[in-house]
């Protein structure tokens, strides 16, 4: 029984009722009245399924993008400080920027 979680995701109740079935553990006791979420809380627990989904960064220096965010805050905390409203919106868009290249790299 190797199952992911994104398998498990999109099955439906009757099949999750039958692979609940088969488990000797007692994260499945009561699986005929547990609804499609709590059934598939449960299968995971029992079986030591991770419940969330990981992304991973692909093609880009996710630390160097990280790090040239963190710089961006802190000017930007002095642009706000100094009242300097076209050097902060600048910098929020710079940031901005960073973000999506970040979020573009996630697979």
């Amino acid at each position: 029984m190797d199952y992911t979680f994104n398998e498990l995701k999109h099955k439906t109740v009757a099949e999750m009722r039958e692979i609940a079935k088969e488990i000797d553990s007692e994260y499945v006791k009561g699986y005929t009245q547990m609804n499609k979420e709590h059934l598939l809380q449960a299968i995971c627990k029992a079986l030591n399924i991770d419940m969330y989904v990981h992304h991973k960064v692909v093609g880009v220096n996710k630390r160097k993008i990280k790090n040239r965010i963190k710089e961006l805050k802190k000017v930007r905390d002095e642009a706000i400080a100094a009242g300097d409203h076209d050097k902060l919106a600048h910098i929020r868009s710079q940031i901005k920027s960073q973000k999506r290249k970040l979020r573009s790299a996630m697979v």
